[in-house]
């Protein structure tokens, strides 16, 4: 018996020491500058990381450490937000511009250090502070311990593909266009391309030579990582003549589901199995937009295309997909709402099925009053708001919420997000027929939290309005994943659709689009502490305000309870226009 027992110790021990040998520290140095690039057909100045868009992909594997020294050397203040990452005790990291820290001022540098746990596939850097995320991101690649195989078939090779937008000029960093004259164009400002990998491809005539090329061999099985970085566009994916098969959402693994099309809203990532199975040729890939909003300006509706080529092909006659309108809601709907989860598998943890905290959250735009004297783009003559339960967020000024809350300073924020909007009516076809009505459409402008019981569950059905438009909104979850439990359109029925909510293999994401006109059931367990933005991942939508954020006590133990801030954490200026978009009132979406 003894004997048996030293053996037992012996092997726990073994697991321990191996766990910590493929455990790693895993270090980069990001070097944030303003660079002269050609991404499409004039040299433009822009912010970059290491000189390169996009930026740096960076390799780790679960349970590894990943440690970041952020140097800014451009003429912004910056942060970086590791998209998706719970930063379990580290949430100062998340890199949350006045939420969880102070911007990185030009000039100035911070470290970024925290674990990669309970995580594996594909997620993505990128700055949080408006619009420079345009330029400033990249590839986060979350492999599995070195013992542990992935859940599906080997691939031969990964393939990074990040999306993006580029705009011609830059107008949110160009001198030459002042940010007061930009508030009242209309139409708002499109992109002028969509960029896979850096590369605008033969859509037009100045890039026609400059095409992402992915050369594969007849027969072998590739990866995809595919990233959506652009600032406010959903984006449709094909591959000309092949199926794909999704075998991850936002590094979370799921059920393998077959597809010949796939949505991406901003933010949000997809891991798919790709097989070179038809004949040797040539083959597009291309992304074009979806727009659910009604009434508003639209990009460019032709795709931008990279190309497929089979090892000995002889063909130059690519062959090419036919993609889904920009507005096919149905198309959308059907590959956003039809994944599940790989109940079971890596990190798997079963719903929860008792609910502490149920939230209905109305979400969408609204207005703010015009200035005296001052012409406005809204309608009705006033100024773009966001609403989340008819309050728009205001980011603090002279610190960080988190630093308010760790150290109880006041008069920074407000610990009254409500569980419910202020009054009930019809949120998918709203008219005015009332003052009360009328009153509406200008939400509450303050900084509202929501405080969270550590390891409390929380169901939040978040219900899209038709306050000013219907629309997607992508809404990201910082700190946790969170069950996709349903989706549907028209106002959410606590009876009738609660009854169709998937509660044995729901699909796990950190970003979802909540349908246009329509609502979706998200459930979470809130054990992570710490202040955690819940908003919408359209970048233009963040200056509106369509923000909130919970606020996780600490738990019972230390190693449940927030550690304090780093000694280098940045610090604030307390001039207020650095933090206060300049874009505020320009639709960026379209």
């Amino acid at each position: 018996m003894n004997h048996r027992l030293h053996g037992i110790e012996a092997f726990l021990l073994l697991v321990l020491f191996s766990s910590i040998a493929y455990a790693a520290i895993v270090e980069h140095v990001f070097h944030v500058k303003n660079v002269l690039v050609k991404p499409l057909c004039k040299e433009q100045m822009i912010p970059s990381v290491n000189g390169t868009l996009p930026g740096p992909t960076i390799n780790v594997r679960e349970g590894d450490t990943l440690v970041v020294h952020v140097i800014n050397n451009s003429t912004y203040n910056i942060t970086i937000h590791w998209h998706g990452v719970f930063q379990l005790k580290s949430t100062w990291m998340d890199g949350a511009n006045m939420i969880t820290q102070c911007p990185i001022q030009p000039g100035n540098k911070f470290t970024y250090r925290f674990d990669i746990t309970g995580q594996e596939g594909t997620l993505l850097w990128h700055a949080h502070v408006v619009n420079l995320r345009a330029t400033l991101h990249g590839a986060l690649i979350i492999r599995p311990r070195s013992c542990r195989p992935y859940p599906f078939p080997k691939p031969y090779k990964e393939v990074p593909l990040i999306f993006r937008k580029h705009y011609c000029p830059f107008f949110f960093w160009n001198d030459d266009l002042n940010y007061v004259g930009i508030l009242n164009l209309r139409p708002a400002p499109i992109s002028d391309a969509y960029l896979i990998n850096g590369l605008a491809g033969d859509s037009f005539p100045c890039s026609k030579n400059r095409m992402f090329n992915l050369k594969v061999v007849q027969g072998k099985t590739y990866l995809l990582r595919i990233i959506n970085a652009a600032l406010n566009t959903h984006l449709f994916f094909k591959i000309a003549n092949h199926n794909m098969t999704v075998v991850a959402l936002d590094a979370v693994y799921t059920t393998p589901y077959i597809t010949d099309v796939m949505l991406l809203t901003p933010g949000q990532t997809v891991d798919a199995l790709f097989t070179a199975d038809q004949p040797m040729g040539m083959y597009y890939m291309a992304i074009s937009p979806y727009t659910s909003a009604h009434g508003v300006p639209v990009p460019p509706s032709n795709p931008i295309r990279g190309l497929i080529v089979y090892e000995g092909a002889t063909s130059s006659s690519p062959v090419l997909p036919l993609m889904p309108y920009m507005n096919d809601i149905p198309t959308a709907h059907r590959f956003s709402s039809n994944i599940t989860g790989l109940a079971g598998g890596p990190h798997w943890k079963p719903v929860p099925r008792h609910v502490d905290e149920k939230m209905l959250v109305t979400m969408g735009l609204g207005l703010d009053p015009c200035p005296p004297k001052t012409k406005c783009i809204g309608p009705l003559g006033q100024r773009y708001a966001g609403s989340l339960n008819n309050y728009t967020f205001v980011l603090p000024e002279r610190l960080s919420l988190q630093e308010a809350y760790f150290y109880n300073i006041s008069e920074v924020y407000t610990d009254d997000f409500p569980n419910q909007p202020p009054r009930k009516f019809d949120y998918t076809n709203f008219e005015i027929r009332t003052d009360s009505d009328f009153k509406m459409m200008f939400p509450e402008r303050k900084t509202s939290t929501k405080t969270l019981k550590f390891n409390s569950t929380v169901e939040i059905i978040v219900q899209n309005t038709g306050i000013v438009t219907t629309e997607s909104h992508p809404m990201h979850l910082h700190g946790f994943n969170f069950y996709v439990l349903g989706f549907g359109f028209g106002n959410y029925d606590p009876i009738h659709d609660a009854r169709k909510l998937n509660l044995v293999n729901p699909q796990m994401r950190n970003t979802i689009g909540v349908p246009p006109g329509g609502w979706v059931v998200l459930r979470f367990v809130a054990n992570n502490p710490g202040v955690w933005m819940f908003h919408c991942h359209m970048d233009a939508h963040l200056p509106y305000g369509v923000i909130m954020a919970f606020i996780v006590q600490n738990g019972p133990t230390p190693e449940t309870t927030m550690l304090p801030p780093p000694s280098d954490l940045p610090q604030c200026t307390r001039d207020p226009t650095i933090y206060e978009s300049p874009t505020a009132n320009v639709d960026l979406s379209y």
